[in-house]
């Protein structure tokens, strides 16, 4: 097992009594959440239990109905538009499906935010690019391809390239190893391990890939009900006393059934 124990200490996000509403729809309510320095933090939960929302409430792209989101020590809702987009600068966003600009080549892509919000020269820019690429495991060949031509790998790794631009304190993913092979997917969560420990990142990950979730986070919260119904280690959510947590787990695809199938012998 690869994962480390982090102890609780400084947070760095704090999520407190977060409300979101689309029309008569409730997504959550009072919802409260931890991220704390260093830790990889797994966040999963059913269909329609808004985790995507949630990420996109941390991070500013939705406007919460209520509660509060402090991030790095800051109150985003109630910062002024220039403070927080300071605050804005110190995380990077790895969406689902990349989000990368078709039109840029991946150099153009990873070089943008540092032109945009660092104020650096095209070759500044795109020199540090190549740098930011080779992190996230792309070969030179990638660097003058445009997205459309790359594998589904390729672009998740051209995307964390982006999203490390900046130097993050926080990074954040959503669907990290969606659409990936097994054998790919095991490669980007040991890069997302490798870069947590090298960079000193804190990480926050939509996911339901219950690989990753074993393999490389310190703390897992399921969303459920409209908020977090428990976030702890993984051993402890598995075995909390919860219908859809038990069925996750220990359904006909959760770990425990794999292992019975595969580990027939190891398995009382």
């Amino acid at each position: 097992m690869t994962r480390r124990c982090v102890q609780p200490g400084e947070k760095v996000i704090e999520v407190r009594g977060l409300s979101n509403r689309f029309g008569p729809q409730v997504v959550h309510e009072n919802l409260d959440l931890d991220l704390y320095r260093g830790e990889i933090l797994g966040v999963v939960g059913g269909s329609g239990a808004g985790k995507s929302v949630l990420l996109r409430s941390i991070v500013g792209l939705q406007r919460p109905a209520s509660g509060s989101v402090r991030v790095l020590g800051q109150d985003l809702l109630n910062l002024s538009d220039k403070a927080r987009s300071q605050v804005e600068r110190r995380f990077g966003v790895l969406f689902q499906k990349g989000a990368l600009f078709s039109s840029l080549t991946i150099t153009e892509n990873v070089a943008l935010p540092l032109i945009e919000h660092a104020g650096l020269s095209r070759d500044e820019a795109e020199h540090l690019a190549g740098i930011k690429m080779a992190l996230a495991g792309l070969p030179l060949s990638a660097a003058h391809k445009y997205p459309a031509s790359l594998s589904g790998g390729m672009i998740k790794r051209a995307a964390l390239a982006r999203a490390l631009a900046l130097d993050p304190d926080i990074l954040f993913l959503d669907e990290p190893t969606a659409g990936l092979d097994p054998i790919g997917a095991g490669a980007f969560d040991q890069l997302i391990l490798t870069l947590r420990d090298a960079l000193g990142l804190s990480v926050f990950m939509v996911t339901h890939d219950l690989d990753t979730l074993y393999t490389i986070t310190d703390r897992v919260a399921v969303l459920a009900q409209k908020r977090v119904l428990v976030a702890d280690t993984i051993d402890r959510v598995s075995a909390t006393r919860d219908a859809w947590i038990h069925e996750y787990f220990h359904g006909p695809r959760g770990r425990s059934a794999y292992s019975a199938a595969t580990h027939p012998h190891e398995v009382s």
